[in-house]
């Protein structure tokens, strides 16, 4: 790399990496702890890429962003922030930052970000002049007065006071899904939202109304049974009624799984049947993979997907939710949890996902007064409490591949920045074939010559198996 940095973090530790690492790629690097310091030496021409924080002692770094364009609208600032929420995310989007990135971010990660501003720098258009993607940005949304400042950080979005489930955290896939709102919440596009039960998609739906210039007109969900009209009612009494309640406000059909062919049907006139003149936005939200669905509807809804992962594929994000569930729920702003504590919440499966994890904390919040105090064995009749009834946490149509790969990354992300330990690769087969060679071992009753048959191995090696594993068999009549 080749430029000049110029680095505001009011945090010396993140100071001194970024400048190391900058100055061994072969960058020059100017590095503070304050804003005013940071916009002097942009108004003097200095730097070919910022790299700024959120929450500084002087001030904002959202809201430094307006006065970094206007000064130099060929800077490319890069944004990090340890306010891993969705209102972060749109915000340094909305005031046009190059990029941005979580705290703890990920310093490879953030070098090719570098890298690419600073390539963007080299190849920008003559100061002055508009960016392109600040022009585009500029016509997706009307600018209301002489200048569109962020607010603060620490502000709420509007009507986010009442989330029921909260868009927060600093895992990839979250991040990844920020960014994916900012650039669609103020389109017309349809948007479909997949997503297991529980995950938050209906939050979702009403995030990106909130945070579009609709979020003062009607919000109207609307289920199947909402689109068949009333006994001996016009056919299409249902969709006008609906569209005259909706106006050019956001209309959400609401889990398409449940929808069944007539309603479906239904769905695709009323979507037809949208005015050409100040339409709704239409908003849709399905489990991933539902099976069933018109193939014409599905072409109506998916011009922007927006897909939200399971608990388990995010478990980094787990010990956060569960202390802004443990704050919601009583236990005031300053919640921490003790690690092992933590490493627990991460380590349980989680099926029924965010809602499941809030309705655990919320008991939590009941019958543990003393949270610096909690240990995990404190935690059996919450997760008890909080697991399936059946043993259909696992998604419809899932294969056993995507069940491992789960459990896997969550075995990954247990151990942070570290690798696990040497050896792995066998650990994890091993893993496996014991659960295997039990469950075929009880389907058959204890008979190794029917188990080995079933799983197609000779016997021989099934026994060597069952004495290596130190496995305990005992044979018994199969009662089916």
């Amino acid at each position: 790399m080749d430029g000049t940095v110029l680095v505001a973090d009011d945090d010396r530790t993140i100071r001194t990496v970024l400048t190391q690492a900058l100055t061994r790629a072969g960058c020059r690097v100017h590095a503070t702890a304050s804003l005013v310091t940071l916009l002097r030496w942009v108004e003097e021409g200095k730097g070919d890429l910022v790299i700024t924080d959120v929450v500084m002692p002087d001030g904002n770094g959202l809201t430094t962003l307006p006065a970094i364009t206007r000064m130099r609208p060929d800077l490319p600032v890069i944004v990090i922030s340890a306010q891993n929420t969705m209102m972060t995310a749109i915000r340094a989007t909305e005031a046009a930052a190059f990029d941005y990135l979580p705290k703890p971010f990920d310093l490879p990660d953030l070098m090719k970000r570098a890298a690419k501003g600073l390539d963007r720098k080299r190849h920008a258009i003559p100061q002055g002049a508009v960016p392109v993607g600040l022009a585009a940005r500029s016509a997706a949304r009307p600018v209301v007065g002489p200048a569109a400042v962020p607010a603060p950080e620490s502000a709420s979005a509007p009507h986010a006071e009442a989330d029921p489930m909260p868009l927060i955290g600093r895992s990839a896939p979250m991040q990844a899904l920020y960014r994916a709102v900012a650039r669609i919440k103020q389109t017309d596009l349809p948007v479909l939202i997949l997503g297991p039960s529980g995950s938050g998609k209906s939050l979702l739906a009403r995030a990106l109304h909130d945070l579009s210039d609709r979020r003062d007109l009607p919000f109207v969900t609307v289920t199947g049974a909402d689109l068949m009209p009333a006994e001996g009612e016009n056919p299409d009494a249902a969709q006008a009624r609906l569209l005259a309640q909706v106006g050019a406000g956001t209309l959400v059909l609401e889990q398409l799984a449940d929808f069944g062919p007539e309603a479906q049907a239904r769905a695709v006139r009323l979507i037809d049947s949208l005015p050409a003149t100040n339409p709704p936005r239409v908003i849709a939200t399905s489990v991933a993979g539902a099976t069933g669905l018109r193939e014409d509807l599905f072409y109506r809804l998916s011009g922007a997907t927006l897909s939200l992962p399971p608990l388990a594929d995010r478990t980094q994000d787990i010990a956060l939710l569960a202390t802004h569930f443990l704050a919601r729920h009583g236990h005031g702003p300053e919640v921490t949890l003790p690690e092992a504590v933590a490493e627990r919440l991460r380590s349980h499966p989680w099926p029924g996902n965010v809602r499941q994890l809030e309705n655990a904390m919320r008991h939590l919040a009941l019958i543990a007064p003393d949270l610096s105090q909690l240990v995990p064995a404190d935690l059996e009749p919450v997760l008890g409490r909080a697991a399936p009834v059946a043993s259909a946490g696992v998604p419809d149509g899932e294969r056993m591949g995507d069940a491992i790969a789960r459990h896997l990354r969550r075995y990954f992300d247990l151990h942070g920045d570290t690798l696990p330990p040497p050896g792995l690769y066998d650990r994890i087969l091993r893993e496996m074939e014991l659960p295997l060679l039990t469950i075929a071992l009880e389907a058959t009753g204890g008979n190794q010559a029917r188990c080995a048959d079933l799983l197609g191995i000779n016997r021989n090696t099934l026994h060597k198996k069952i004495v290596s594993l130190d496995m305990n068999v005992t044979r018994r009549r199969k009662l089916m």
